[in-house]
């Protein structure tokens, strides 16, 4: 295959549909929706079967744990697929929105109106869920997009991108608003990330490696982040059990998961309190514990903690613990050390809430609750396209407003400038 010429058609076709994607009124994105939805209910068999052909070859390439958990397909990751579709055809369009008019001394009247981007280009590895959701934001968000699923989930991500074609055509769409590149190449990545006359904006969703070198080679914009090293902080002002229940749900709800708490920070006049009963739920389920030295002298089973595991998105059942004497120390660590993804206070005390959320720089805040909630369909997006940590155009969860931009419009009447 001519990598090149394969990847200049996918562009040429994908920015001809974004215009008709552009235009395309929310009652005929929302049927498109719906009706994938309703396609993978009805083919979930299918779906499971690819899955399982993707899950063999994966076993077999020797794929480590926390991908594999993420490529597995099951009933309910594929029932929350399709809910995830039927809540964004819920959601508001947003598309062609206008508001903030106001007088100018002219007479002209000056606002914005909110608009698709265009064609977004979806590179991710080992998660076929994301072919449903990304397609699904990018259809009622008025956008084309271009998909990139790893190599590990290639039978699946095609069974799935099928089910979406088959929804586009229902509704009258064009199929090639939303394409699947059908080579396992890399060389089509490259191409993907540079065609500037194509493609609007890259979205990467992966590990580091894989979002690095798409940030450094690429000519396109990106929305990304690089790590979820996120963190729950108890307070001395924390009502135990809640502390314990959502530093239990933070860590091991999940390992593999961005939003999975990977530093329990916990104040050093509850620690006597909290870690023990903690450290117990931990063992029992596998999690091995790295404490700084005044945690280790209340859990002396935990390994000593270097300066790199304040650093280490683990991504597995290990978690670093360390012991702070007030808020300042909390958040000078999470501000030091976290990746601006998601961070949680435990706490009764109004005033120290408020101070977190105010003072952690990061893209998702929580107070008394497991950072894990840090998701777009958890946040009620319906789905997310990603996670960005990025500060300009989108922040945190990327949904249907993070896939779209806005532009200045002027309503006059005859007006001139003199």
């Amino acid at each position: 295959m001519d990598i090149q010429a394969y990847m200049q058609q996918v562009g040429r076709q994908a920015r001809l549909a974004s215009r008709a994607m552009a235009r395309a009124d929310a009652g005929t994105k929302n049927a498109a929706l719906l009706a994938i939805a309703d396609a993978i209910v009805r083919d979930a068999a299918t779906l499971i079967a690819a899955n399982a052909r993707d899950m063999e070859q994966a076993r077999a390439d020797g794929l480590e744990p926390a991908l594999l958990d993420r490529l597995q397909l099951t009933d309910k990751t594929i029932a929350t697929m399709a809910e995830g579709l039927r809540q964004i055809a819920a959601l508001p369009d947003p598309v062609g929105e206008m508001g903030d008019f106001k007088f100018r001394p002219s007479g002209i009247q000056v606002g914005k109106m909110r608009v698709p981007l265009g064609v977004i280009g979806i590179i991710y590895e080992a998660r076929p869920n994301v072919t449903a959701d990304a397609a699904g934001l990018c259809i009622k968000s008025g956008n084309a997009t271009i998909l990139r699923g790893g190599r590990e989930a290639f039978h699946c991500n095609q069974a799935i991108a099928a089910l979406v074609k088959e929804g586009l055509a229902t509704a009258g769409l064009p199929a090639t608003a939303v394409q699947i590149i059908e080579t396992p190449d890399r060389a089509a990545v490259g191409e993907l990330i540079t065609m500037t006359e194509f493609v609007d904006v890259i979205v990467p969703r992966g590990g580091k490696s894989l979002i690095a070198r798409i940030a450094q080679d690429a000519r396109v914009p990106v929305i990304k982040h690089l790590d979820g090293i996120c963190h729950v902080y108890i307070d001395e002002e924390a009502d135990p059990e809640k502390a314990i229940r959502i530093a239990d749900n933070a860590k091991t709800q999940r390992y593999a998961p961005c939003n999975t708490m990977e530093t329990l920070l916990v104040h050093s006049n509850v620690a006597d309190l909290i870690l023990p009963p903690l450290a117990a739920i931990y063992e029992q389920k596998g999690v091995e514990l790295r404490g700084c030295a005044a945690t280790r002298d209340i859990l002396p089973e935990a390994i000593p903690a270097t300066e790199e595991d304040w650093r280490t998105e683990y991504l597995a059942p290990i978690l670093s613990i360390k012991l702070v004497d007030d808020l300042d120390a909390a958040i000078d660590h999470i501000n030091t050390y976290g990746s601006h993804h998601t961070d949680a206070i435990i706490t009764e005390n109004y005033s120290k809430a408020r101070r977190f959320l105010r003072e952690v720089d990061s893209a998702s805040v929580m107070v008394n609750a497991s950072t894990r909630f840090a998701d777009g369909f958890e946040y009620g997006l319906g789905a997310e396209i990603g996670i960005s940590t990025d500060k300009i155009h989108a922040r945190g969860p990327v949904g249907l407003e993070g896939l779209t931009s806005e532009k200045w419009v002027v309503l006059g009447n005859g007006e001139i400038r003199v």
